[in-house]
């Protein structure tokens, strides 16, 4: 078993190395063996250490592969008040719709910044529970939007997900919304719906935890031991139908939820 002083007092140096600069971010860090060799220390008093500062997240690697000085994640502050600004987009030239979205209004990063943006468009039938918020029977089609976004470049950065679905019948009035490369959309969905005569009314959004699934940490580069706060946003038309169901799962690690509720005055 590795000495506890040991491997902790090993993190230590190698946290300050990797804070110094010694290692780049996306850099590939030494193995456990050539760390032992280096540091004179038990091979599993090396494994412990790098374990540490994986859950520091200063590390990332899945056990067994390459592991890598951490490609540290932007800071996201997600605020309910950015969908009234999304909404007062809509109406404004394609210029300025094309320049403000997700990317300013979360990260504060423009959109020439992000390293990656891409959205894959696929025609399904609608999960069942999505199919009962949108009111559609059992089998019914829907639009599904797959955005993955990556905010840094190196290897290993870590990238975020949404998944939205639009009612098949609705968004096929406008054929563009099928083309690829008409992604990513000027003015985001709130256009999209617009451009099928819907203006969104309200958008509500239900907030779960959970521990995220293999397949999410590795993508999104999240430390072992961080839950994923998981934001299903259902967006409602005027005539109070469900037009929208989007999932976005959200490392805690990097992200602030912030609700700011105007109260109405008594006079």
């Amino acid at each position: 078993m590795a000495n506890p002083s040991k491997y902790l007092e090993l993190a230590e140096v190698l946290a300050t190395a990797i804070r110094r600069g010694e290692y780049a971010p996306g850099d590939r860090f030494p193995t456990v063996n050539e760390l032992a060799g280096l540091h004179s220390v038990a091979p599993n008093t090396a494994s412990r250490a790098v374990q540490v500062l994986k859950e520091r997240g200063l590390l990332s690697g899945k056990a067994g592969g390459t592991t890598r000085v951490r490609v540290q994640p932007i800071h996201q502050v997600r605020a309910n008040s950015r969908y009234q600004t999304e909404k007062d987009l809509v109406l404004r030239p394609v210029e300025e719709r094309g320049t403000t979205g997700v990317a300013e209004l979360d990260s504060g990063v423009a959109v020439s910044a992000v390293h990656e943006n891409q959205v894959q468009l696929d025609v399904i039938q609608a999960p069942p529970d999505v199919a009962e918020i949108l009111g559609l029977e059992s089998g019914a089609l829907v639009l599904r939007r797959t955005h993955t976004r990556r905010h840094k470049q190196g290897a290993g950065a870590g990238a975020g997900k949404s998944i939205s679905y639009m009612p098949h019948g609705l968004v096929s009035r406008n054929p563009e919304l099928f083309d690829p490369q008409r992604e990513p959309w000027p003015g985001g969905a709130l256009h999209q719906l617009h451009t099928v005569g819907v203006e969104v009314d309200r958008i509500e959004d239900r907030v779960t935890a959970s521990a995220p699934t293999r397949a999410e940490m590795e993508e999104q580069d999240i430390p072992p031991g961080i839950p994923v706060l998981r934001v299903r946003k259902v967006s409602y038309a005027t005539t109070g139908q469900a037009v929208e169901v989007t999932d976005i799962p959200l490392p805690a690690d990097r992200v602030e939820l912030r609700y700011i509720t105007p109260l109405r005055r008594w006079s």
